[in-house]
Parts: structure tokens; sequence; C-alpha cells
């Protein structure tokens, strides 16, 4: 019988109404469509101070990396949702990634969330780029953190316009794209699952 994935969805951005959190909609909508279990969480839930390596000296990892780290580990893909800030990542985004990637130990076990970890990603923009710098950018910071970052993507440019009622896409080529993704995500992660039961 085949593994169901669990699959942990997040957006880039906390803001009321934010695009990159109704992508994150669509991207929930559809995993569970396609048969995965999925969580959604938001960042705002995991407060962190800016990354800086002398107050983690200090005062060691800052327990909400930890507990985002944990999360993370219990779900065997991820896909964030990511919007575009002056060409490039959002800092809560980059922040939290940094934070979690200083894991190293939880408890008596070795720790690192990130290593070898499914995700996909998705950007959102108002303007026609659809957030592709951002991704880009945000790609290369997974790579080097040896996440396994899957090649199908979802981009939305024209966001204030791109969502129906319904929450879904107006655009069908923006549906297929997002369908793609989730099950490039979902068969990628269930061959490569390293899920740590929190």
């Amino acid at each position: 019988m085949a593994v169901i994935p669990r699959i942990l969805v997040f957006a880039g951005s906390v803001r009321t109404g934010a695009f990159s959190g109704r992508t994150a909609d669509v991207a929930q909508k559809e995993l569970a469509m396609q048969g995965a279990e999925v969580t959604r969480i938001s960042l705002g839930d995991y407060p962190l101070p800016i990354m800086d390596e002398d107050l983690e000296k200090e005062k060691g990892i800052p327990e909400n990396a930890v507990k985002l780290g944990r999360q993370i580990a219990a779900h065997d893909g991820l896909l964030i949702a990511t919007p575009e800030y002056n060409g490039s990542i959002p800092p809560l985004l980059k922040n939290s990634i940094d934070w979690v990637s200083r894991n190293r130990r939880d408890g008596s076990r070795s720790f690192r969330p990130l290593y070898g970890k499914p995700v996909g990603l998705c950007s959102s923009s108002e303007g026609k780029f659809a957030g592709i710098r951002c991704i880009n950018h945000l790609r290369a910071v997974l790579v080097r953190c040896q996440m396994e970052v899957i090649t199908p993507e979802c981009s939305i440019a024209g966001a204030d316009e791109a969502f129906a009622e319904d929450g879904q896409f107006r655009d069908a080529r923006l549906h297929q794209s997002m369908e793609r993704l989730c099950r490039t995500l979902i068969e990628t992660s269930r061959m490569m699952s390293t899920r740590i039961e929190a």
C-alpha cells in the first residue's frame, strides 16, 4: 500500500489577503485533492529575532526555530508560496529559513530538518514577472541548505486579478501548472521521505 505523504504548506507573507497566502490556499486544496495529508501553518505563529550568531552563541537557537524545524521534520515535503520583495526573498521567509538551518541537535539526536527534504515553490506578484526573480533566489538558498527543490513551479503574474471568487485560479494554464507541481511534489516526497515523528 502506498504511503500517504504529509506535506507542510506555508506562505512567505503573513499580511492579511496576501497573494502568497491565496496561492498557498490553492496549493493546499490541490495537494489534498491529489491524496496528500496537508498541514497548513503561518510563519506568524513562529516569531523569531533577526538572525544573529552572537545571539545564538549567547542564548542558543530560539525555541520557535526548533518548533518550526520539528514541524518540517514531521512532514515528507514542503510547499512554500512566496511573494517578491524588491526582486528577492521577503525578510520573514529568509529569516525563518536561516534560523531553521542552524538546527543541528534536538535533545540527544542529530537534527537537520531541511536536509534532503523535498520542497515545491510558488511565487506571486501583481506585476508581469510573477515573482520569478524571488523564486530563483529562493531556489538557490534552499539548494544551499541541501533541500531537494523539485523542478516544476507555479508563478502567478497579475495576482490582483488571478483569483476567482471561489479562490481558485481564473487561468486554466495556472491550474495545470499547480496540478503538475503538486503531483511532482507528492511523488518526490513519497519516494524520498525522511519524516521524523514528533
